[in-house]
Formats: structure tokens, sequence, C-alpha cells
């Protein structure tokens, strides 16, 4: 719970107190998110580390685009509204589910033992 809400005060804080607006915030923390796979595959960054911070980056990457597109135009957003985005992610999300579920394409096939 701790992680959500800092995540969601990171964003706010960057598009509000900083004056940054929810799309540069979420383009910030994008490449905040970026960064750690980019150190692990070129630089020998630590797995975990790298993990981690890319995992805590998604809170505020997540919160930003999601303002961004739900607020209104008069606060620089695309105006979709919060109701509308919440349903439209969740049939997005249920239908990634779905797809997942019925092609079992995430599946790993068992090796065949070598005789």
């Amino acid at each position: 719970m701790t992680s959500f809400t800092l995540g969601t005060a990171a964003g706010d804080w960057t598009a509000g107190t900083l004056h940054l607006g929810n799309l540069l915030s979420g383009f910030i923390f994008l490449a905040l998110f970026l960064l750690p796979g980019l150190g692990f595959w070129k630089f020998g960054l630590n797995p975990i580390i790298a993990f981690w911070f890319s995992y805590v980056m998604t809170r505020p990457l997540g919160a930003s685009f999601a303002d961004w597109i739900g607020k209104p135009a008069s606060h620089n957003g695309l105006g979709f509204g919060t109701g509308h985005l919440t349903v439209l992610l969740t049939a997005v999300i249920l239908v990634l589910v779905g797809y997942l579920f019925f092609s079992r394409s995430d599946v790993e096939r068992p090796a065949l033992a070598a005789e």
C-alpha cells in the first residue's frame, strides 16, 4: 500500500508541485523505468537492483499517464474521464488475461526426455 501511495504522490509532485504536467512527468518516469534495463544490458547492473528500481518506477509512471488521459483539458489532460478510463483499462486487462488463459501461449512446453 505504501509503494502505491508514494508512487502516486511522486507523480503528483512532479506534475503539480514542479509544474511539469502529467505528460512530461510520465515520460520522465518512463525514462527512469527503462534506465535500469539499460544499466543491466550495457553495464552489468545487478539484476535485483535493476528489477526493483524499475518495479518502483511503475507506480508514478502509471499514475502520471493515467492522470494525463483522465484529467480534463483545462488541467492539460485528454479529458477522457476517470470512470471511462477505469472501464477501458479493466476491459483491456480482461481481454489480455483472457487471451493468455485460452491460448496458453505463456505456458512452457515440457522438454522431451533424451533417450
